[in-house]
């Protein structure tokens, strides 16, 4: 198959700027190899052998570089959580990092298709398909399942293909959480689409349209500008529609309507 021109002029712009770092990278390195065991020479101390070289040729940057993503949700959800404050948390497919890190104060059950082998205190990781979880009918208080529902039904981790899979995951989550009950959801928002087979992009509406039983409590965004984005607390549903891949969280509760009677 032959790519378009334009993709090969842009791989081999790409290709050349990338060669030419790693060169001026290594020669950086070179320079304070030579440098580091000159110092090591005049304090009489043991010499680097070249055997014990250990070149880190990408880290010389202005800034810390991060996945703006999973840094901004799990922080998002990790503040939604202090606030709610549960006695108890179940997780499903989320981020290890924020399941370990928030198990310090928060006790969690971490159900996962493929089970992590983590050993933390308040942390219990699980097996569980998301499309037929473990749990009783209205059975959970806190829960979240966060950039997990884009990719069920694509066979990425692989599970079984399914053009509904995340629907399916959906009824699910909304099938076992309880009447006053907290579910933190996070999705890549933007123009609904279908990149198979990594994940799925939604709009606001549709997620709105999967809960509409529920009351949306907060929805926040982290852009997808060049830059890495902004995260916007409370943001305006508007901004989704200019997104191709922005991250959208979303906190909902669950309000079982009641009949009163006089």
């Amino acid at each position: 198959m032959k790519l378009p021109k334009s993709i090969k002029q842009s791989t081999l712009v790409k290709y050349i700027y990338f060669k030419f770092r790693w060169l001026q990278n290594y020669y950086l390195f070179l320079r304070d190899y030579k440098k580091f065991n000159l110092l090591l020479k005049n304090n009489s101390q043991e010499m680097l052998s070249w055997n014990d070289r250990y070149p880190c040729l990408s880290d010389r940057t202005a800034t810390t570089s991060f996945d703006t993503h999973y840094v901004y949700h799990t922080a998002w959800a990790a503040r939604v959580l202090h606030q709610i404050n549960p006695t108890k948390h179940i997780d499903i497919s989320s981020s290890i990092y924020f399941n370990a890190i928030v198990s310090a104060f928060i006790p969690i059950e971490f159900y996962d298709y493929r089970p992590a082998k983590i050993v933390l205190s308040n942390l219990a990781p699980k097996e569980g398909n998301l499309t037929a979880l473990p749990f009783k009918d209205k059975s959970i208080l806190s829960l979240s399942c966060m950039h997990v529902l884009e990719h069920i039904g694509l066979g990425r981790y692989g599970d079984t293909l399914d053009s509904d899979g995340d629907k399916k995951a959906i009824k699910e989550l909304k099938r076992v959480l309880s009447p006053n009950g907290n579910l933190l959801i996070v999705v890549p928002v933007g123009q609904p689409t279908v990149n198979f087979n990594a994940h799925r992009v939604y709009g606001y509406e549709q997620i709105l349209d999967f809960f509409q039983d529920f009351k949306l409590i907060e929805f926040s965004l982290l852009t997808d500008d060049e830059k890495g984005g902004d995260f916007i607390l409370n943001a305006d549903p508007e901004i989704v529609k200019k997104q191709k891949y922005g991250c959208g969280c979303f906190w909902f509760q669950y309000k079982e309507e009641t009949d009163d009677h006089y």
